[in-house]
């Protein structure tokens, strides 16, 4: 009798039991290895895809122009040789020329983005401010009209920008190149601004209100000490989009005097006498500079652009 009992006791957490183990809590368990090797090999096709450019330009200009001409290729520089970078930094051998045109490009690439960048975070400071603190007429369409311009094609705007500049004589100019920058990267910057502003407590402004401060000294002593890991993202993301222009410097410059590196390093492409691994040399060196920034400077970058998204 109690044996019975018992089984009858037994039969119905059995039952429960086969019910947890195949229910959804079960199923979740099992999809969860799957799920965790897709998201790793998603991973690593997007880190391959990204990086194997990179590294392949680096691999060829660590070799001698026979080595990357081998048959099959070599994963690896073989022979192991710095000549290529020795030669576009103008240490022994001619390099053909290249080093001396690379040192002006560069300046011209760090006057150009740098310009543009101080002058765009300088502009984007006080219109997001005045967009998220002010209130005014017509302000929402104002901002969403300046938004909205990030949807345009930054081609559609290509010959339009050449006629004026040509109009105004700017043409093969610092100024040219500075002025088309901004109007590229200042709806950007004022959009992260706005966001990482709006993050800002109204009292700390309110406080200094009572002080007797204005709306621009309190944006000046209270507001931008506050906002500076937001300003600082919104001044490296500009000046890595000034130093990865390419087409537009292409059109508004016309000599080494203003082109930046993005263009002297396709130009160089175009002179059949320049060895490929010295061209891959000059494209690894061009490169550098924004990579070691992205890298040194990320966290910056994520927090100004995540600003905003977590109330």
């Amino acid at each position: 009798m109690a044996a019975e009992e018992a089984g009858g006791q037994t039969a119905p957490v059995a039952r429960a039991v086969t019910r947890v183990a195949s229910g959804p809590a079960a199923r979740a368990l099992s999809r969860r290895p799957a799920r965790l090797a897709g998201r790793i090999i998603t991973i690593a096709v997007i880190l391959l895809w990204s990086l194997f450019p990179i590294y392949w330009a680096l691999n060829t200009s660590l070799t001698t122009l026979s080595g990357a001409d081998t048959a099959p290729a070599h994963y690896f520089p073989s022979p192991l040789v710095s000549a290529s970078y020795r030669s576009v930094l103008g240490i022994g051998g001619s390099g053909y020329g290249i080093s001396g045109e690379l040192g002006r490009s560069l300046l011209n690439s760090v006057v150009e983005s740098g310009a543009a960048m101080v002058v765009t975070v300088v502009i984007a400071i006080f219109a997001a401010y005045a967009f998220a603190r002010m209130q005014f007429r017509f302000k929402r369409t104002i901002f969403v009209s300046v938004l909205a311009t990030l949807l345009l094609p930054a081609y559609a705007t290509l010959i339009p920008l050449y006629r004026i500049m040509a109009s105004l004589g700017l043409v093969n100019t610092y100024l040219a190149v500075i002025l088309v920058y901004v109007s590229g990267f200042l709806p950007l910057a004022i959009w992260i601004l706005y966001n990482y502003f709006n993050t800002i407590p109204r009292e700390l402004e309110e406080a200094a209100f009572v002080d007797g401060a204005s709306p621009m000294r309190a944006l000046l002593r209270v507001v931008i000490p506050v906002a500076k890991p937001g300003i600082a993202a919104a001044a490296i993301i500009a000046f890595l989009l000034g130093w990865a222009q390419f087409l537009f410097p292409l059109i508004l410059t016309t000599d080494l005097s203003t082109q930046p590196v993005t263009v002297i390093v396709a130009a160089l492409n175009e002179q059949r006498i320049v060895p490929f691994t010295l061209l891959m040399a000059c494209g690894v060196i061009a490169a550098a500079v924004p990579g070691v920034l992205a890298l040194v400077l990320n966290r910056y970058i994520v927090q100004g652009i995540t600003a905003g998204s977590i109330k």
